[in-house]
Parts: structure tokens; C-alpha cells; sequence
């Protein structure tokens, strides 16, 4: 379903409590201008990254070239990669100089998911969900890379990436608290965020 948007979240969305911009950025578009065409999908699953106290975090041991991003200003894209495969797609949160982020880890694709399977080599017989329900995934189905991403302005029209508010608000009852996925450390933390009976979370 292609969706109509307009002005993307201000920064002071961005602004708050890292837990409760990464529960209610649930619901909302993320849009993707690339050359070919708009990218765009509903955030549907999420997790929260603290500071200094988060040993989870890359932002735990303080602020370096690369997770610099990370300390924002509130509203700005920090990218990295992992396992030397992967790219991952974050938003930062809270005031500049605190360095904590939510995680995008899955979402219902809306616009361009010919481009997507494409990005992604996944053929038109298989099922739309495989396209992004995990952060590597959406990543690459979103052409999503650091060179380009990291350090982008969510908060501005001009920006490559922005979010919107569709008019899509879940009740607490519709949405999933867990414990976060794929780490080791801090893992008994309840800081991830899914739909509840959403087909393209990434693990119920």
C-alpha cells in the first residue's frame, strides 16, 4: 500500500527519552529518495541503545570517528557495520553529546519494493516479508550504506531519508516489550519494540 506524507518529525520527536521515541516510532513511514525512486515502509519493530551505563551500546565507552553519530544532534542517522557483512540503520535520541540511539529493525514495506527485491535478489515469487524484517535486511533493501547515510539530517526535507507521521498510533496492548536480540551483554534488557502480530517483525 503506497502511503501520502508530508512534513517529517521534528527534532524534538527526537528529542526525548530514547525508550519512548523507539516505541512510538512504531506506526511511522520511513522514506528513502533515491535516484531510482522512493523507498518507503512502516517501522514496525525497534530497540533501544542507552549511553554510558548500556554496555550493549557503542556509545558506552564515549564518542569516537565512528559511532560519532551516535551523539547526534537528536534526529540524525548513525549507520555501521557489522560482522563485517551487515549494515545497520539508527536514529539518535535525547540532546547532542549523550550518544544513545534506536535501532530500525524491521519494517512493512509501502513503495519500491521492485527496487527492494532487486537490492535484496529476491525473486517475485517469494514472500514481500523477507525484503526487511530484520536491520540488515532492511538495510540493504533500502540501499542504506554509511557513505551517504551516516550523519543525515531526519529532520530536514532536503534529507536523502526522513520519517512521517502517517496517522498510524498502536495502543500499548498492540504493541510487543521484549528483551533486545544479538547481543551479549545487557541482554536482559526489555528495550526492543514490535507490533504485535505483525508478519514482518523480525522473531516474535
Amino acid at each position: 500500500m503506497k502511503y501520502s506524507f508530508q512534513k517529517c518529525l521534528d527534532r524534538e520527536f527526537y528529542n526525548r527519552p530514547t525508550l519512548d521515541v523507539a516505541r512510538e516510532l512504531l506506526g511511522k513511514l520511513l522514506v528513502v529518495k533515491a535516484a531510482e525512486g522512493i523507498r518507503s515502509g512502516i517501522i514496525v519493530e525497534t530497540e533501544g541503545y542507552l549511553g554510558v551505563g548500556d554496555l550493549a551500546s557503542h556509545s558506552r565507552n564515549g564518542k569516537t570517528e565512528r559511532n560519532k553519530s551516535m551523539f547526534g544532534p537528536p534526529g540524525s542517522v548513525y549507520v555501521y557495520f557489522t560482522y563485517g557483512t551487515h549494515w545497520m540503520l539508527n536514529f539518535a535520541t535525547r540532546e547532542a553529546g549523550i550518544g544513545e540511539a534506536v535501532l530500525i529493525r524491521a519494517i512493512e514495506p509501502s513503495e519500491g519494493i521492485e527496487f527492494m527485491r532487486s537490492a535484496r535478489k529476491v525473486c517475485n515469487n517469494q514472500p514481500i516479508k523477507i525484503l526487511t524484517n530484520g536491520p540488515a535486511k532492511l538495510a540493504q533493501a533500502f540501499g542504506i550504506v554509511r557513505n551517504g547515510f551516516d550523519g543525515a539530517d531526519l529532520c530536514s526535507e532536503k534529507s536523502i531519508i526522513s520519517v512521517h507521521d502517517i496517522g498510524i498510533c498502536y495502543e500499548l496492548s498492540e504493541i510487543c516489550v521484549t528483551t533486545r536480540i544479538g547481543i551479549r551483554e545487557d541482554a536482559d534488557k526489555p528495550w526492543r519494540f514490535y507490533v504485535k502480530e505483525n508478519d514482518y517483525i523480525s522473531k516474535k
